[in-house]
This record gives C-alpha cells, structure tokens and sequence, in this order.
C-alpha cells in the first residue's frame, strides 16, 4: 500500500487520482496524517443487469399519487403536531 495522500493534494489532483484508481491502484486519502477514506477501482458486474425480470411481481396501487395524510404531511414539512 503506498503512502497516504493528504486531503488538499487529493482535491488539487482528483482527476490524476481517479485515473491511477481506475488502472488497479488503491489510494489512501488522510486528512492531517490520519487516514480517512481509499479510493479504489469500480468493480464491473459480473452479470449484466437485465431489465424486466420483476415484470407481473410488482403492482402500483391506484392510490400511488394520492395526497399524503395530514400528520404524516406536516412531518415531512418538519411541523410539530
């Protein structure tokens, strides 16, 4: 594993970063001097997504869009009851 690099250096270099990661490299990122995130490649999947296969297992009931009850309205808006 190759040294840590620092935060600032990571955002300066993102681009050259990702390309390094992309080719196999795992990079370290530490902000100062502790390690707080890797940067690794992205795995391909092993078997391509294939759409339609939940087709006739899922139904949208009629009353998808229909207006949330009050209290549960007012949450969300973050309102007090």
């Amino acid at each position: 594993m190759a040294d840590p690099i620092n935060l600032y250096d990571a955002k300066t270099n993102l681009s050259q970063l990702v390309e390094r990661a992309a080719a196999g490299e795992e990079i370290i990122i530490a902000k100062a001097g502790r390690p707080m995130a890797r940067l690794v490649p992205l795995q391909a999947r092993s078997n391509p997504r294939v759409p339609g296969q939940l087709k006739g297992k899922i139904s949208i009931g009629p009353d998808f869009d229909a207006p949330l009850p009050d209290d549960l309205a007012r949450a969300f808006r973050g309102e007090t009851p």
